[in-house]
């Protein structure tokens, strides 16, 4: 277990180092220090010896491509350009000055956006909202796009997914939503966008950053993070849905990915639920043989969220989450664990296990029930776990293993791990179970992909190598789940 002998080794001297205290306490702090650094270990290796060097050299050994492979990957239906830019400059550029901070659930004035923008500035939260005045909000964000300093990224979990898929030029991908110039410029040319998802203005969404210790008038961020807004009608009613269906006839893909669910939030309790419904149709619609994946993303709404697991589940084949959606999802639909508020730090395998077995066993394939779900892709920033009901994919342990390979690469972009920039920190061993008796999984770097099964599902657990200071994390998730896909092979059903 070299992986976690440093910290021993840390306790060991800091004990050491007490003793001598103890005995001396009058050392001069210079022969203290030297005593310490004479003492000090050299740092844990971080080449190839290293528990991080030798898990990504025993992940590239196991990630194979599957014997059967996608040609064709459909994606819709949410995409939009990414604005990133500093948040103060927005303010000063647009002519505001720091006024007191105020939450608005809708963005009404550039005033509405300077209060809720000092609010969360001050709390050092994150948080999106909708601008609901189009001329305003276009105006602004002509003159954010403009400003020294703005970057300009595919936005949308669906454009992001596409993107990830068209890296590998033997696939053809599809994208459907709506595409904009800036954002047609900017999608990789392996990308095909069919003309009735064009429109003349891209959807913007902008993203303000703000930096720990950032003032802003007499306020003081407590951390960095950021603060995004947007006037999104099209992504909002997921208006790109029927053009994406529709268009699947033609193209024959081997793989639909559907994400934006989460956009409608922004829509009256009447329009989601007819929306939802007009979703599942559109679902069904899909060629049978052919697996659809739904890709979440955060959500506040406990009334979608369930709406969703009970009809949008059973007609998907397969589900990519994280772990503030799969706790959400199980207090919205009173699932296992449902009366846990948050995470408490790297989230509990134990109980992620259970919840992703009940999303499974409750709302999955089964021989008394129509669903046609039968594979779940979760992540977290320590671990992934991939959980497949026995007999409908192949090939789960490259899968789960080549995400967690992208999540460390992705976040620190690098083309390949840096094992000297980037840190374990999943539990070196846990129960597979909190609600029954789990057996305990032990975990070594020079095998990393932990399996177990519980009634008829699979799990394939591999830790995540954490990139130290992460270039970029947007999108993270979506490339996790592009890859998962991209290593996985289906079963043809009869």
């Amino acid at each position: 277990m070299a992986l976690w002998r440093g910290s021993a080794y840390a306790g060991f001297l800091a004990l050491a180092v007490g003793c001598v205290l103890l005995l001396e306490p009058q050392l001069p702090g210079s022969a203290l220090r030297s005593l310490w650094s004479s003492l000090q270990l050299a740092p844990a290796p971080s080449g190839p010896s290293s528990p991080e060097g030798r898990l990504a050299a025993a992940w590239d050994a196991l990630i194979v491509r599957p014997a059967r492979r996608w040609r064709r990957v459909a994606v819709g239906v949410n995409a939009c350009v990414d604005v990133v830019l500093s948040g103060v400059k927005l303010l000063q550029a647009l002519g505001l000055s720091p006024g007191n901070g105020k939450d608005h659930t809708i963005l009404h004035s550039r005033n509405d956006l300077e209060e809720t923008f000092m609010h969360f500035m001050g709390e050092g939260a994150a948080a999106e909202r909708f601008f609901s005045d189009k001329e305003a909000f276009h105006h602004i964000a002509q003159i954010a796009s403009e400003l020294p300093g703005a970057q300009h990224y595919v936005g949308g979990n669906a454009a992001l997914i596409g993107q990830k898929f068209a890296a590998n030029s033997d696939l053809k991908v599809l994208l459907c939503g709506p595409v904009g110039p800036k954002l047609h410029e900017l999608l990789d040319d392996n990308v095909f966008v069919p003309p009735e998802s064009l429109q003349e203005v891209d959807e913007f969404h902008l993203i303000l950053e703000y930096q720990a210790e950032e003032e802003w008038g007499r306020l003081k961020a407590p951390h960095a993070n950021r603060f995004i807004f947007s006037h999104d009608l099209s992504n909002g009613a997921m208006n790109m849905l029927e053009v994406f269906v529709s268009s699947l006839e033609e193209f024959q893909p081997d793989l639909v990915v559907l994400s934006g669910l989460h956009m409608m939030e922004g829509q009256s309790k009447e329009l989601q639920r007819k929306r939802l419904m007009e979703v599942v149709t559109s679902i069904s619609d899909i060629p049978t043989g052919i697996p659809v994946h739904l890709e979440l993303a955060s959500m506040t709404n406990r009334e979608l969220m369930r709406s969703i697991v009970h009809q949008v589940f059973p007609a998907v084949t397969s589900l990519g989450l994280n772990e503030q959606e799969l706790l959400f999802l199980t207090q919205a639909a009173s699932g296992p664990h449902s009366s846990l508020s948050s995470w408490n730090g790297v989230p509990n395998v134990g109980i992620v296990s259970d919840i992703l077995f009940w999303i499974l066993k409750e709302h999955g394939k089964s021989k008394s029930r129509a669903s046609d779900l039968t594979r779940i892709h979760f992540h977290t920033l320590a671990y992934h776990i991939l959980a497949t009901i026995d007999g409908h994919w192949a090939n789960q342990l490259a899968a789960v293993a080549a995400g967690a390979r992208v999540a460390g690469t992705q976040a620190c972009a690098t083309d390949t791990i840096d094992a000297s920039r980037v840190s374990l920190r999943a539990p070196r061993e846990f129960m597979t179970s909190h609600s029954e008796a789990g057996s305990r999984i032990l975990i070594d770097p020079g095998k990393p992909v932990a399996e177990w099964r519980r009634e008829g599902v699979s799990f394939h657990f591999t830790p995540v190598l954490v990139c130290k200071d992460p270039v970029r994390t947007v999108g993270l998730g979506d490339a996790i789940s592009a890859e998962g896909l991209f290593y996985s092979e289906v079963h043809p059903q009869h």
